[in-house]
């Protein structure tokens, strides 16, 4: 007897379900037995015996967790606690983003939200912590940045220099991860809309304008700026959504 597309459909939404409650317990077993990074995970049989479950399904959420960053697969070597690793977040949102322009673009305006609110929110924060020495960082990065602009090279990465740079002084390494994890996505995004002619002296001069406000200790300013840095591609996006 053939199976109907719905029974079809169920099996494979418990299967789903049944996946992911295994990639939990596996990551509460990792928690539970005070794994660090770069410790190694008891092997595929050891698993399969002390969950209950076949090697096969053991290995499938494995490569599952592998994709995720949580857990590093070293053939002939064994299976490991990864280290941070925002690749497969950098994927899936970019992917995201860029599926959405095919619409309205709401999901690559929602990550630019996101992002913009990230920096404008925390740039006050940084400021409060401000050193002479982040300040004079802050300033040969827009120094290099201008000199490219001038030679008519690209800012990129002298422009994510100058966000990195801009809150070190709050040294939260998840903060500048996830800052390069949008700032990675957004150049994707913006990419696939067609950059078009780029302004370097005017990408420069709105970065000199944010460092000013900062140099100012201008908290309100340096916000307003910050959040000006991306009215470009919001510009854009709002194209695709009236097409």
């Amino acid at each position: 007897m053939t199976a109907t597309p719905a029974a079809v459909s169920s099996a494979r939404f418990s299967a789903q379900i049944r996946s992911q409650a295994l990639q939990t317990r596996i990551m509460e077993l990792i928690l539970e037995r005070g794994l660090d990074v770069g410790d190694a995970l008891p092997t595929e049989s050891e698993l399969s015996a002390e969950l209950g479950v076949g090697r096969n399904t053991v290995r499938e959420s494995l490569k599952v967790l592998q994709a995720l960053g949580v857990i590093e697969i070293r053939h002939g070597f064994g299976m490991f606690v990864a280290p941070n690793n925002f690749s497969a977040l950098v994927s899936g949102l970019t992917f995201r983003g860029r599926l959405s322009l095919r619409h309205k673009g709401e999901e690559a305006m929602e990550l630019i939200d996101v992002r913009q609110a990230l920096e404008s929110g925390l740039v006050g924060s940084a400021i409060d912590l401000l050193t002479d020495e982040h300040l004079a960082d802050l300033r040969s990065t827009m120094q290099a940045m201008e000199d490219a602009a001038a030679k008519g090279e690209s800012l990129v990465e002298h422009d994510a220099e100058f966000h990195r740079r801009l809150y070190a002084p709050l040294n939260n390494e998840l903060l500048i991860n996830l800052m390069d994890v949008f700032w990675q996505v957004y150049r994707q995004i913006h990419e696939a809309l067609g950059s078009g002619p780029v302004n370097l002296e005017e990408q420069a001069r709105i970065h000199w304008e944010i460092y000013e406000a900062v140099e100012a200790r201008d908290k309100a300013l340096a916000s307003e700026r910050l959040q000006r840095h991306f009215d470009g591609i919001r510009l854009k996006l709002k194209d695709v959504a009236a097409a």
